[in-house]
């Protein structure tokens, strides 16, 4: 067994169809077929089950798959062991960043770093902050940005807070907002609990829901057309200077934001690129009050 046999085995267990599996490694579903049978033949095991509901493993496949995931995170860590060991200013960085801030941050993020760092690539994945997590602890990322209520053990670095904030056309009473269209955007389930907990404290009746979408950036935009209004992260509309903001406060009157992190294990700080990396985000998007010592995020 090699790479292309170990991509074949997790890529087929992840969609669960060998069409799909051929499509997603750009090559033929016959030819997937007969590997996966050569396979079978050489561990003189049957490893798939197929009917018509699809593809379904045997234990042994299983257990194969396992393996298959195991052995490309090492492939994975040697090459980036040697990509990373030979100069300081060159290698390849393997990054997890929460699908907003990718959005939003990231491009003019990695335009500057790459103008000190042009030899040094980047592999990218965006997701929830939950997803970037599990990313980073298979192994997969060497480095992940995530924001809000995310337990994390290893290191870390505060790169923002950010507050939340009800945008609106025109100014709009918050006495009457209730009444008021919401639009509504698809987000990470920690972010809906803060704003469903904001909003609970505040009203006794649910918000009106006029529009429900599945991204930021179409949601910001049909609030400037004075739609509705809606509760967004203040990152998403920092160049909005048209729209009217009022930032949400907690029992305290203080603003209510969420920290955004960039965590890492200690064994990813041995590779120069790695660590440029680091070094180029603490000192140029942290504020003053950054917590690095802490050991969980917050």
């Amino acid at each position: 067994m090699d790479e292309k046999d170990w991509l074949i085995i997790t890529t087929v267990y992840e969609e669960k169809n060998i069409t799909k599996a051929a499509n997603k490694l750009f090559t033929s579903q016959p030819a997937i077929t007969y590997r996966l049978n050569q396979l079978e033949e050489e561990v003189g095991v049957r490893l798939i089950w197929r009917d018509k509901k699809g593809i379904k493993f045997t234990p042994q496949g299983e257990y194969i798959v396992k393996y298959a995931k195991e052995m490309l995170v090492k492939l994975q860590q040697t090459k980036d062991h040697l990509l990373n060991t030979t100069e300081e200013s060159a290698g390849m960085i393997r990054l997890g960043v929460s699908s907003n801030y990718a959005r939003f941050i990231l491009p003019d993020v990695l335009k500057e770093f790459s103008e000190k760092y042009s030899n040094i690539q980047f592999k990218v994945f965006t997701g929830w902050s939950y997803e970037v997590l599990k990313e980073i602890e298979q192994d997969n990322i060497a480095l992940g940005i995530v924001r809000g209520d995310i337990y994390w053990q290893n290191n870390k670095v505060l790169l923002n807070r950010e507050s939340l904030c009800i945008i609106s056309k025109d100014p709009i009473d918050l006495t009457g907002l209730p009444q008021e269209p919401r639009i509504v955007f698809k987000t990470d389930p920690k972010l809906q609990q803060i704003m469903d907990s904001w909003w609970y404290s505040n009203y006794s009746q649910p918000p009106a829901i006029n529009m429900e979408i599945d991204n930021i950036e179409t949601c910001t935009k049909l609030v400037s057309r004075g739609l509705g209004y809606a509760i967004v992260p203040e990152l998403a509309v920092t160049d909005m200077t048209d729209l009217h903001k009022v930032v949400l406060k907690d029992g305290n009157e203080q603003p209510l934001n969420r920290p955004t992190w960039l965590i890492y294990k200690e064994t990813e700080v041995l590779y120069p690129a790695v660590q440029n990396f680091i070094d180029f985000l603490t000192r140029t998007y942290t504020p003053a009050e950054a917590e690095s010592a802490d050991r969980s995020v917050e």
